[in-house]
Formats: C-alpha cells, sequence, structure tokens
C-alpha cells in the first residue's frame, strides 16, 4: 500500500496535476483502499498542517520583499553595491553578488531576488558589454543566497515541518550565505582575470557616502529583523510583520514611491502566492501523516543504515537525492513531503536538525537553477529574454562554487552550528 500511495502520486504528477492536488488526491486514495480512518481524516489533517503560528511569517516575508521591489527599494541598493565593489575588475559581477547579498536581508526569496535585482543587474550588465550568458549566470547563482541568509521562507517551512528553532536556523544560515557570496566573487574574479574585464566604476569616497545615504533606511531592514530576533524582542513570525510594516512605511511615506495601486496589486500577489504555498502545505502535511504512520521513515532509516553507518557516507547519499529531487520538484513541497523521511535517518547518524536544514535548502537552491523545474531559470529567461535553454547552459558554470559551499556546509557542522550555538544554546 505504500508503494501504491508512492505510485499514485507520481502518476498524478506525470499527467499535470498539481503537485498539492497529487499530494492530498494519493492520500485520499490510500485512506480509501485501506480503509484506515474516515476520510474526514484527509481533511483534518490539512487543516491541522497549516494551523500553525510560524507558518503566518509566509505572507508578510513575501509581501515585504514585493514592495521593496514595488517601491524601487531594490534600486538604490543596486547603485550602493556599484558604488562599493564597482571599482573592481568584472565590476557589475561582484555588484550582482553583493546586491543580492543585502537584498537576502529583505526578503527571504530566491524568486524575488531574481525577478526585482535581477531585472536592474542584467540590464545594466548588457549596457556595459557583458556577455549575456555572464550576466544572466551570476544574477541566477547570486540569487540563491535569498533563502540562505536571514530571513528565509525555506527556512521557516523546514523549522514547521522539523518542529526546529527558526530563529536557530535563521542565525545558522548567515556564515554559509555569506561563504557563497565569497565563492561567487572569487568565481567572478577568475572570469575577469581570464576574460580581460575592466572597472565599471571609480571608487569615490563621496559617491559611496552618498549611495549609502540613500539606501540607509533599506539597510537597516535585516538589522532590524536580525537584531529584533537575537534580542529577543520579537519571534521570527514577527519579524515578517516588522519587515512589511517597515517596508510599508519606507515606501509609503519616506520615498513615497509606492502608490495605493501599486499596494493593492503587492497584496493580492502575496495573496495568491500565499495561497499556493500553503496548499501545498497542507497537502504535503496528510502525506507526511501517511509516511510516518505506516513506517515508511523507520524502513527507510533501516534500509540505509545496513549499508552504511558513517555519518559522511549517509550525506552523501543524501545529498545526492536531494540535488536530483531539486531538478524535478518545488522547493517547498520538496521540503514538507521529505523532511519526515530524512529527518529521522540523518539524526541517527548524529546530525543536527539545524545543520541539516542548512543542507536542505542548499541543495534546493541548487535545483532551482536546473531543469526541467528550476523556477529561478524561468524567470532569468523571461528577464533577459532569451531561451529557456539557453539560460540553463549560461547557470551551468557558476553551480561550481554552489556545490563547493554545499561540500563546506555538509561536512563542517561547526560552522554552520556557529552563531546557533553562540546566540540560543
Amino acid at each position: 500500500m505504500t508503494a501504491f500511495l508512492l505510485l499514485s502520486f507520481l502518476v498524478l504528477l506525470a499527467i499535470g496535476v498539481p503537485v498539492a492536488i497529487a499530494l492530498g488526491g494519493a492520500s485520499l486514495l490510500h485512506v480509501m483502499a485501506e480503509d484506515l480512518s474516515p476520510h474526514l481524516v484527509v481533511i483534518h489533517r490539512m487543516v491541522s498542517g497549516v494551523d500553525s503560528f510560524p507558518l503566518l511569517a509566509i505572507p508578510f516575508f513575501i509581501m515585504a520583499g514585493s514592495l521593496m521591489n514595488s517601491a524601487g527599494i531594490t534600486a538604490r541598493i543596486y547603485d550602493f553595491a556599484l558604488a562599493l565593489v564597482g571599482w573592481l575588475r568584472g565590476g557589475l559581477g561582484h555588484v550582482n553578488v553583493v546586491g543580492s547579498v543585502i537584498f537576502a536581508g529583505m526578503s527571504g526569496t530566491a524568486v524575488a531576488d531574481a525577478g526585482g535585482l535581477g531585472n536592474i543587474e542584467i540590464k545594466a550588465m548588457r549596457d556595459h558589454g557583458y556577455e549575456v550568458d555572464f550576466a544572466v549566470g551570476i544574477t541566477g547563482a547570486s540569487s540563491t543566497i535569498g533563502p540562505i541568509i536571514p530571513p528565509s521562507l525555506p527556512m521557516v517551512i523546514y523549522g514547521v515541518m522539523a518542529n526546529c528553532s527558526i530563529g536557530q536556523l535563521f542565525a545558522a544560515g548567515l556564515l554559509p550565505g555569506l561563504l557563497m557570496a565569497a565563492t561567487m566573487m572569487a568565481m567572478v574574479a577568475w572570469y575577469a582575470h581570464v576574460r580581460g574585464f575592466r572597472r565599471d566604476a571609480a571608487f569615490a569616497w563621496a559617491r559611496l557616502a552618498f549611495t549609502f545615504r540613500r539606501a540607509f533606511l533599506p539597510l537597516m531592514t535585516p538589522v532590524l529583523l536580525i537584531g529584533g530576533m537575537t534580542s529577543g524582542l520579537f519571534t521570527p513570525t514577527e519579524a515578517a510583520i516588522a519587515a512589511t510594516a517597515y517596508a510599508l512605511v519606507l515606501g509609503l511615506f519616506v520615498y513615497r514611491t509606492l502608490s495605493l495601486r501599486g499596494l493593492v496589486r503587492v497584496s493580492m500577489e502575496t495573496v495568491e502566492t500565499t495561497a499556493i504555498i500553503l496548499f501545498i502545505v497542507a497537502g504535503a502535511s496528510i502525506f507526511g501523516y501517511i509516511i510516518t504512520t505506516t513506517k515508511v521513515t523507520d524502513q527507510v532509516a533501516d534500509l540505509v543504515l545496513s549499508v552504511t553507518r558513517e555519518p559522511w557516507i549517509v550525506l552523501l547519499l543524501v545529498n545526492i537525492f536531494l540535488l536530483v529531487v531539486g531538478c524535478f520538484m518545488e522547493t517547498i513541497a520538496a521540503i514538507t513531503i521529505l523532511v519526515p523521511v530524512l529527518l529521522p535517518l540523518v539524526t541517527q547518524v548524529g546530525v543536527d536538525p539545524v545543520h541539516f536544514g542548512l543542507i536542505m535548502v542548499l541543495n534546493l537552491m541548487i535545483g532551482l537553477l536546473t531543469p526541467p523545474v528550476g523556477m529561478v531559470l524561468y524567470i532569468l529567461a523571461r528577464v533577459a529574454d532569451i531561451s529557456f535553454e539557453r539560460t540553463t547552459r549560461a547557470c551551468l558554470p557558476f553551480l561550481v562554487p554552489l556545490v563547493a559551499t554545499l561540500g563546506i556546509v555538509t561536512y563542517w557542522p561547526g560552522f554552520v552550528l556557529l552563531l546557533p550555538t553562540y546566540l540560543y544554546r
């Protein structure tokens, strides 16, 4: 019957049924076939799966990122990043990465980065004579920093599914996110050396000070969020509300770049995106419940542990599995389905749940740059007005720094857990 559950889910996906309906539908078929409990259990579990206070952070983080984009705040961030690192060889490539690091502290999603900053960055790099493929590749790679540096939407989902501290997950993501930025900037420097890229802007203290003043209030967003959470002023969920309120104040009253029509549009986009995500979470809740109650998680753990109990081999197998899954499944769906299956396995070999959360999210962020389901690839293809195939080829070389960072994050738990241990334990 477990095989029937998984097979029915895969068949529903193959015929084009949305993933949330496929999850709930396969679960309902399993309950009906087994006649284990009343069919209302499916509805009850789906509702209870989204009845969670931490999940309230989802719409607010989504809305905060959209407000930053709509209010033109991303342009201020880009100008500051240009003044800060544009004087390096291959300057706009470095600007791309630094801009994503800053924006990551506001939005928490790769899609918002690729669609917001990406539009500005690719146009600027084209105007300065950079190859479109290089511009698209570094934009795609840098956008994956968004869900690693706090705040992070996938970390919220993982924390709920794994019953893990979201505050610790946010703290654990800061150093790996900065490491991702460092490895990408190293690759940009290598490209600049090999291809003879020039400097795109002369360094000037006056320009740096001017752009810093213009971007000062947006730059305070991550300070507000991280400082508030670490000091205990508010929870991660309340931090999302604070981020949205702060973005509203900036857009409506400080810069006055956000119109009422724009606010309505952002609100409707937020409602739509949130509904999709929570529908997936609801479907995955009943699916995960059935997998857990039928002891599939124990069977998977026993199968892998019968082959090896070496933590590094188990983590290698899990990484390979997650990289493959990331090619075919959307991030939120993958987290909600796989956490109940994989977390018991890795904890049995001594892996910290917070450490594993970073491993899982980073794997799935790499999946955003791999076909056929990589969402960032579709966004960049539209933004750059090139084919999906060309976008995929452009992003492939930039998987190297991402995979290198994944290796460090996987096998150096002390690096990942340094801040959570210092701040929370």
